[in-house]
């Protein structure tokens, strides 16, 4: 359904979510991108062909080591993301349509738990990333308000 959101824009969701990574990233080797997207070097490296041929995306070889392949985003990429972003916005609002939100904020508390958990039975650490530090941080915020009222 996704796709399908996303067909007038002419990009599909595996693009969209390497080049919205790329964006909060820009810069990163194209080895590293795909360490920490956790998919395999030549899928990687077949979406950033798509998404350069589109103009959204630059490589350039490394000042220090030229073989290392570093990744942009372009200057048409930024303003397509804000559309790309309304779009998901709208997508996403059409899901929690009805749902108030204090079930949305108690199911994100839990998935954030579920994913902690899965993390740490994976290699008996939990790696969090700042998202996920914010989003707890965040929770417990929301939490403490509706405590106080």
């Amino acid at each position: 359904m996704f796709d399908r959101a996303l067909a007038p824009l002419s990009i599909t969701r595996s693009q969209w979510w390497v080049l919205a990574f790329i964006s909060r990233k820009d810069g990163l080797p194209q080895t590293q991108l795909a360490n920490e997207l956790d998919v395999g070097k030549v899928a990687v490296g077949a979406l950033i062909d798509r998404l350069e041929a589109s103009g959204f995306v630059l490589r350039q070889a490394d000042p220090v080591d030229r073989r290392v392949k570093r990744v942009y985003v372009t200057k048409q990429a930024r303003g397509f993301l804000e559309k790309l972003r309304k779009e998901t916005d709208k997508f996403n609002a059409q899901i929690v349509n009805g749902i108030d939100r204090k079930q949305l904020e108690a199911t994100s508390e839990a998935l954030l738990a579920m994913k902690h958990n899965l993390l740490a039975m994976s290699d008996g650490t939990v790696a969090v990333s700042a998202d996920d530090e914010r989003e707890v941080q965040s929770a417990k915020a929301r939490k403490k308000r509706r405590a106080a009222a």
